[in-house]
């Protein structure tokens, strides 16, 4: 492989990591996750410098720390005429996965997953369904602008197909936190004549 080649293959793959890194929600965000190296595992994978694109057939695993991808194939491309970086994993399903800060695991699956690094938006289509502390959104298409922190969860469409969002009531007492007892209210007594 020539020298220019390797430049661009290692560019790509640094496009690669770079994107992946990306992936991770604010919400989700573990600290150290990012600062890990990145492995990608494939059956094989095709790196087409022409066209600015990374192929990896799979079954693909993606591991960045906590971070955990599996995928069918997982493409790292330019559009044409773009300068926007994308990134697309597809599977049945494929799977995201993240440890929260607080040791919970955030997770989000759908027949494809894209990142597009531009307009840092993640983009979840066909049964589509995203995961955190015991909450969750499922729906044929979910779009989240990670900068934006917006939200859009879309259904087909078609027959009895829905957006259903599941939230899971806050504890907002600690059980082990002592009990307030209530203070006293003073009872004027009655004298009988």
């Amino acid at each position: 492989m020539s020298h220019i080649n390797r430049l661009h293959t290692r560019a790509n793959v640094m496009l690669l990591s770079s994107i992946l890194c990306l992936l991770s929600l604010p919400a989700m965000a573990k600290q150290g996750d990012l600062k890990q190296e990145l492995k990608i595992v494939a059956v094989s994978q095709f790196a087409d410098i022409k066209n600015n694109q990374i192929i990896f057939n799979g079954p693909v695993k993606i591991v960045q720390g906590s971070i955990n991808i599996n995928a069918d194939e997982l493409r790292a491309f330019t559009p044409e005429n773009s300068t926007s970086k994308k990134l697309i994993a597809t599977g049945k399903p494929a799977t995201f996965s993240q440890e929260l800060d607080d040791g919970q695991i955030g997770t989000a699956s759908a027949d494809e997953i894209s990142y597009d690094l531009a307009t840092t938006t993640l983009t979840l289509t066909g049964n589509a369904k995203l995961n955190q502390s015991g909450s969750q959104v499922t729906g044929n298409r979910i779009k989240y602008n990670i900068n934006a922190q917006e939200l859009i969860a879309e259904s087909s469409g078609t027959g009895q197909d829905r957006v259903i969002t599941i939230i899971q009531p806050e504890n907002f007492q600690d059980e082990s936190a002592p009990k307030q007892k209530l203070p006293e209210i003073p009872v004027k007594k009655q004298i009988k004549p």
